[in-house]
């Protein structure tokens, strides 16, 4: 990568990836096991990139933006209530119909962290602090993957996405 954009583009890149796994999610079956192994994929792509933004995109909001400590508190609120839905939906079988109404908010909720990011905050970001500090963030960031560091901040989930977060987390302090 190495670009002037840095950690915003790894983020970016997630970010579609993410989008590629709800439009599958979106075009499988419903009450499908498919269904179900999409959304396991995408609970495990979530916890990770969740994983990164904590560690080092909330930093640097604080650092860099004025209003910086609220938006990354308002992250890491966002982060939490997906990671809850996310133990809910994991409770429920695929064709039940709770599932689906699960589903919807999950989705509902993850497209708005894409806008919300990609529109107000990472020109925000990019606008203010520098490029070689968005450009360590990405190496650190990379070679943080698969098994990226939690920050202390994140709140207890159960559930599958719990135990792979907190898998995460351990890794990342050793």
């Amino acid at each position: 990568m190495g670009s002037r954009s840095g950690i915003i583009e790894v983020l970016t890149a997630d970010h579609r990836r993410i989008q590629r796994l709800v439009d599958r999610i979106r075009c499988s079956a419903p009450g499908g096991s498919g269904r179900r192994a999409l959304v396991e994929q995408l609970g495990t792509s979530l916890v990770r990139h969740f994983a990164v933004e904590r560690e080092y995109l909330c930093p640097a909001l604080r650092r860099y933006l004025p209003d910086g400590g609220t938006r990354a508190d308002g992250r890491l609120a966002e982060y939490r209530e997906i990671e809850e839905l996310l133990t809910l939906l994991e409770a429920r079988e695929p064709d039940d119909e709770r599932f689906g109404d699960l589903l919807v908010s999950v989705v509902t909720r993850v497209t708005e962290h894409v806008v919300v990011e990609e529109q107000l905050l990472f020109p925000r970001l990019q606008g203010v602090c520098p490029a070689d500090v968005l450009q360590e963030l990405e190496s650190q960031a990379c070679g943080a993957e698969p098994s990226a560091p939690v920050g202390r901040t994140a709140a207890p989930v159960g559930g599958t996405w719990g135990r792979l977060r907190d898998a995460v987390s351990r890794h990342g302090r050793q």
